[in-house]
């Protein structure tokens, strides 16, 4: 009888330590996220050399299909839902929309008006009235605004690798 109390006691406690354990992953990019300062450096690791301003990256943009580096400019606006992308607006009356490589980074939501270096790949497309629709709602558009949009539009984008916003000046 004693035997048999003692297997099924260790019989027991090894599937008690097999089975996973539940523990409390935090999610850095939602800290930054919700930090107080917009300033700091998202995704890939990045710095400020070698930035080219957005009348470059334009007219870079008009003779090549893609370019490829670092933009300074100012955050307009950004996804109010998770700061899953933000907009910059160019010298041409236009503005880039900017997407993070892999949705694998987020820019605080508060970041609005900051001055940022972006680097990564930036190209002219066309975005669907789909899409179009998606990102007026993500920027907390009405319902009457997000109907206005019926047509596709040729827009500037930019896949960030990384980052740097700097502090508001």
């Amino acid at each position: 009888m004693k035997k048999t109390l003692i297997y099924s006691l260790m019989i027991a406690l090894v599937g008690f330590s097999c089975q996973p354990k539940h523990t409390e992953v935090s999610d850095s990019s939602a800290e930054e996220v919700n930090s107080e300062t917009a300033a700091g450096k998202f995704g890939a690791d990045i710095n400020d050399s070698g930035v080219v301003t957005l009348s470059e990256l334009v007219a870079e943009l008009e003779s090549k299909d893609e370019f490829s580096g670092k933009v300074v400019g100012e955050i307009k606006e950004v996804c109010s839902k998770k700061g899953c992308w933000m907009t910059i607006d160019l010298p041409n009356a236009q503005s880039m929309r900017v997407t993070f490589k892999d949705y694998g980074f987020f820019v605080p939501l508060n970041s609005s008006g900051y001055p940022v270096i972006i680097e990564g790949v930036a190209t002219k497309k066309v975005t669907e009235v789909e899409t179009l629709r998606h990102y007026a709602e993500d920027a907390g558009k009405s319902k009457e605004e997000i109907e206005k949009i019926t047509e596709s539009k040729q827009e500037y984008a930019f896949e960030a690798v990384g980052v740097i916003i700097k502090e508001n000046a």
